[in-house]
């Protein structure tokens, strides 16, 4: 065999112990009459001496040649470690090594295989395989497994079953762009990679499944940022004969246990906040609430005086940063010009000291008196010590320029602590909005959304009052999932699809399957999707996905290690019947 134990288990209990063990050469230290190897493998590093007194020359001396990454099998005693190290679970032992083979050589590799290592991003994506050596990736991963374990027991135990549903299916115009996939076999015609198992779980709530979930890979043809990928894995899951609050309670449930058995964080309460009230006090629909920093609408009492700014906007917004007057005036400098890049878009920003005395200090001081700044503090719920800060504008524009400023402002304070979790609903979306540029409807969520009950009757006359039987959960300020109760009845789905801008024709061609199903007994159903890799990061702390994914894209969506896209060959372009011009 390989090994008898592995590089992580040994200690000194096992002291007189006869072992075999294999893995990468760590690092070698050459004294010449003595040579220690680090030798490491996933669960951990043991150290291997060779003495001159005790080890054969022949052994010795190969040891000398090992390299950085060199796979080896020795066979040796565990003895007493004269130099313990506490800061390794094997510290107290080592292996007097009598048997040294080696099972592969290694070039040297392009960056140090260390926690703290040398490389690159670029470079430890194209040598990916090296870079999950290295113990921060490798952790990740594992962590990674044990979160996907601990939600298929926990859902499991709630009597949900996990079910496979095809990869290749057909394409829709709704939501994001396809990846698609042309078929051999029926020429011109094309398969589309699923952006979401949507329909097929549908269809399961119809064959009576009743409880499903699938950890499911989705593919989206979109532009990539940190915590995007174009292939991605969601936890995706339904349920028949339900409500909105049996959804609620048993992804609560999910998350509460996730928290518990990973984290070791007890989460009494999840919060529920409207759409409508998380754009009024936050500025976007995934708050974070780990800090305050509410919105507080300033334009009854700054729309009074002569200063056109405000009194042309059409929202004046402010938020009180706490101990925020202790900013230098170039620190607020800063911000202004941090406001002001392209990324944010503001024109500018106001902004207001709450002096220790009771007194305020603005930048608008030429128009606004002392009784008009303290009705700020007291509309932002500043208090002494706080520094006011105030955008203005157009309503959408001016409530995300003040989300972004919040949200840097809370970084800059440290605020948003990556060992506190504040989960939160976010309920009652709209169900459907307008686009300017296409002048027609879209879902909010997706075309299969059931509206509020009550509401139903106003999707004839007024459908942009509807609001949706729709949730998000989020996070620490990101959005984990989101999910509603679904539209069952085959009448109302025609209704939404309409809205939508789809003749009946169009409606049959794309759906027709789905609304067939619902003729023959489709019962209330509703869901959920978590994103998965999004989930693991916050739990771990931090909000790049790309850590936690073995062999994620960059942010151009290529696979750097494997060069990927590629040109294919013309007789496969042949065969698909496709022509398209190669690029060199």
């Amino acid at each position: 065999m390989y090994r008898t134990h592995t590089c992580g288990e040994l200690r000194a209990s096992h002291i007189n112990t006869e072992v075999t063990l294999s893995g990468w050469v760590q690092k070698n230290r050459n004294k010449g009459f003595m040579v220690w190897i680090d030798l490491r493998d996933r669960y951990g590093i043991t150290q291997l001496i060779f003495d001159e007194e005790r080890t054969s020359k022949e052994i010795i001396e190969k040891a000398k040649t090992l390299g950085r990454e060199f796979v080896i099998q020795v066979t040796g005693k565990v003895i007493e470690r004269q130099a313990k190290n506490p800061k390794i679970p094997t510290g107290d032992i080592e292996i007097l090594v009598s048997d040294l083979t080696i099972l592969n050589k290694s070039k040297l590799p392009p960056f140090t295989i260390e926690d703290e290592t040398d490389g690159g991003e670029d470079i430890r994506m194209k040598y990916r395989y090296l870079d999950i050596r290295r113990n921060p990736v490798k952790e990740n991963l594992l962590f990674r497994h044990k979160v996907a374990m601990e939600i298929r027991n926990y859902l499991s135990k709630k009597e949900f079953i996990e079910v496979e549903t095809p990869y290749l299916i057909k394409s829709t115009p709704e939501g994001a762009r396809d990846f698609v996939v042309p078929s051999r076999m029926n020429e011109g015609q094309f398969y589309a990679l699923p952006q979401s198992p949507q329909t097929f779980k549908q269809l399961l709530m119809v064959g009576g499944m009743d409880k499903y979930f699938q950890i499911v890979k989705c593919f989206r043809d979109e532009d990539l940022r940190a915590d995007r990928q174009p292939e991605f894995t969601q936890i995706d899951c339904e349920m028949a004969f339900v409500e909105q609050e049996d959804i609620l309670n048993i992804f609560e449930g999910m998350t509460r246990h996730l928290l518990k058995e990973l984290k070791g964080v007890d989460v009494d309460k999840f919060p529920r906040i409207t759409y409508d009230d998380a754009m009024r006090l936050y500025g976007n629909d995934k708050p974070d609430i780990r800090f305050g920093m509410q919105f507080g609408e300033l334009n009854e009492v700054t729309q009074h005086k002569d200063f056109k700014v405000f009194n042309d906007a059409e929202l004046v917004v402010g938020i009180a940063v706490p101990n925020g007057n202790k900013f230098t005036r170039k620190e607020i400098d800063k911000l202004i010009d941090w406001v002001k890049r392209p990324q944010v878009g503001a024109l500018g920003m106001v902004y207001c000291r709450c002096n220790d005395d009771g007194t305020f200090k603005s930048s608008v001081d030429k128009f606004y008196d002392q009784e008009d700044l303290a009705k700020w503090a007291e509309v932002t719920g500043a208090k002494a010590g706080d520094l006011i800060c105030v955008l203005s504008g157009d309503i959408n524009k001016v409530r995300a320029q003040l989300s972004a400023l919040r949200m840097e402002l809370a970084e800059r304070l440290g605020l948003r602590k990556p060992d506190e979790f504040a989960p939160l609903w976010v309920v009652d979306f709209p169900l459907l909005e307008w686009d300017e540029e296409t002048e027609r409807y879209h879902a909010m969520h997706h075309p299969f959304t059931a509206p509020k009950p009550e509401q139903i009757k106003l999707l004839e006359t007024e459908p942009e009052k509807v609001k949706a039987n729709a949730y998000d959960l989020v996070l620490n300020g990101n959005e984990i999932g989101g999910g509603s109760i679904r539209i069952h009845d085959k009448e109302i789905q025609a209704k939404m699809f309409n809205h939508l801008g789809f003749t009946p024709e169009e409606a049959k061609n794309q759906f027709g399957f789905l609304m067939d199903a619902f003729q023959y007994g489709a019962p209330p159903h509703g869901g959920i999707a978590f994103g998965f890799d999004r989930l693991v990061s916050i739990l771990a702390g931090k909000e790049t996905i790309r850590d936690f994914i073995a062999f994620p894209k960059n942010n151009s969506g290529r696979d750097i290690m494997i060069d990927a896209p590629a040109n294919i060959d013309e007789n496969q372009l042949t065969e698909l019947n496709l022509k398209v011009e190669i690029k060199e």
